[in-house]
């Protein structure tokens, strides 16, 4: 039965000690209550509240962490089907899969790609998560090859896949303290399998040929203690993946069913590029938490990090940058002063129009709490008031011209400038982003 967060803050020692990772033991209740946040985080819970709110606060899907501490990975702890319900929690790892089969140098250049991957975009640098190493040979000695090569060259978390105990065993040796994901426990190695993620401490993906023998599977794991569980259920084609997910998400959140309450992982493997980046993104947006490629292409990987980061922007908390000054170009003290507001998208157009234009400017960033230009001005966030004292904040008034140039939008707020600012000539700029580098070039040429 769900409880309020008040019923379970009555149950909560009250220390307000923060061990648990909140400031107070009412923040922590609401987080409970949302099932954010596990009981077991509390170190001075009572064995009554563990009793009552233990289960009444158990996540539906359960948090699974991959990998070594400083490169690790989240997946699951959603509560949502639908990310404008509230938001998505853990974006979907991104896996790069190589076979132990191949040569090691093909496999190193690959893998040093796989590192060396940065898309920046908005303000965030937009990776691959984890590295599979496939035991396709079904030898030990290729398959650690390949383990220390990959965990040695990327510091990732790695998968290890393989149906031989022996290679899988010699895997997690290799990586001691790192969290590797064992793929796979079956319904016919399971008690072998689980005896290993056990002794190493390794979270495990539970893989059957149908939903009942999944359900079966997980409840075994379980049973032997294990908790770290990732749901693995192949399907003839994409279609029946996207229903299988559905599924096991629906059956997660709205029915408590504990044995499908964990993250599910997807294979692709489409022949083509084209077929690739649709089943991806098919399992992206719809429940894959860790989404396996077998392939690393530029051409492939740009449009699935640029959705998954759409989709895992929480859509109540807009992307935003530092509010500061930013200096562009080789600025002295005639350069202009550009302003905007610090959402992420607003400031990267406008930034990067300066840039283009030649023109050396210092584009002054004021907190409107991530809201646009007019957003903002329409909340009273982006005022000439704020404006003028933004500037007074910085080292700007002591540089030579007063010049600043605010946005066409909202050129109303030029006499609060003119005011907050004595001195300062206040231009109003172009309404458009794209139009600054031709204005920049008149006021350049006055």
């Amino acid at each position: 039965m769900a409880m309020t967060g008040l019923q379970i803050f009555k149950l909560l020692p009250k220390t307000n000690c923060g061990e648990c990772g909140v400031p107070t033991c009412m923040a922590f209740a609401m987080k409970l209550a949302a099932k954010n946040a596990e009981l077991a985080a509390c170190p001075y819970a009572s064995e009554e509240a563990i009793k009552t709110v233990g289960a009444a606060s158990k996540p539906p899907i359960r948090l699974v962490k991959i990998g070594p501490p400083e490169r690790e990975v989240l997946i699951g702890n959603e509560t949502v089907m639908f990310r404008h319900d509230k938001t998505f929690v853990h974006p979907t790892a991104i896996a790069i899969a190589f076979a132990d089969n191949e040569p090691l140098s093909n496999c190193g250049h690959g893998i040093a790609e796989v590192r060396d991957y940065c898309l920046e975009r908005v303000g965030e640098q937009l990776r691959v998560n984890l590295v599979l190493v496939d035991n396709f040979s079904e030898e030990v000695k290729p398959f650690v090859d390949l383990v220390k090569t990959a965990a040695g060259s990327t510091g990732m978390g790695i998968i290890l896949r393989s149906s031989n105990l022996d290679a899988l065993e010699a895997g997690l040796k290799e990586l001691p303290g790192q969290r590797p994901l064992i793929h796979a426990a079956t319904p016919a190695n399971a008690d072998a399998v689980a005896a290993l993620a056990l002794k190493y401490d390794a979270p495990i993906v539970a893989r059957a040929a149908t939903i009942d023998e999944l359900v079966a599977l997980t409840t075994k794991l379980a049973a032997l203690g294990l908790k770290d569980i990732v749901l693995d259920l192949p399907a003839d084609n994409p279609a029946a993946t996207l229903q299988y997910n559905t599924l096991i998400r629906k059956a997660a959140l709205k029915n408590s069913f504990e044995p499908l309450g964990y993250p599910i992982i997807n294979f692709v493997t489409a022949l083509d590029d084209a077929s690739v980046v649709a089943d991806a993104s098919t399992f992206l947006c719809k429940y894959g938490s860790i989404v396996v490629l077998d392939r690393i292409k530029l051409e492939v990987l740009l449009p699935l990090m640029m959705l998954r980061q759409n989709i895992y922007t929480d859509p109540q908390k807009p992307i935003q940058v530092d509010p500061k000054v930013y200096p562009i170009g080789e600025t002295g003290k005639d350069s202009p002063v550009l302003v905007t507001t610090n959402f992420s998208l607003t400031y990267f157009l406008v930034s990067g129009e300066i840039e283009n234009s030649g023109i050396p400017a210092n584009l002054l960033v004021v907190d409107t709490e991530g809201m646009s230009v007019l957003t903002g001005w329409a909340a009273g966030k982006f005022s000439g008031e704020k404006v003028a004292n933004a500037v007074k904040a910085t080292d700007l008034a002591d540089q030579g011209k007063h010049r600043i140039i605010i946005p066409g939008y909202v050129s109303q707020i030029s006499g609060e400038i003119e005011e907050g600012l004595p001195g300062w000539e206040v231009l109003v700029g172009p309404g458009e982003a794209s139009d600054l580098g031709s204005y920049m070039k008149i006021q350049d040429a006055r």
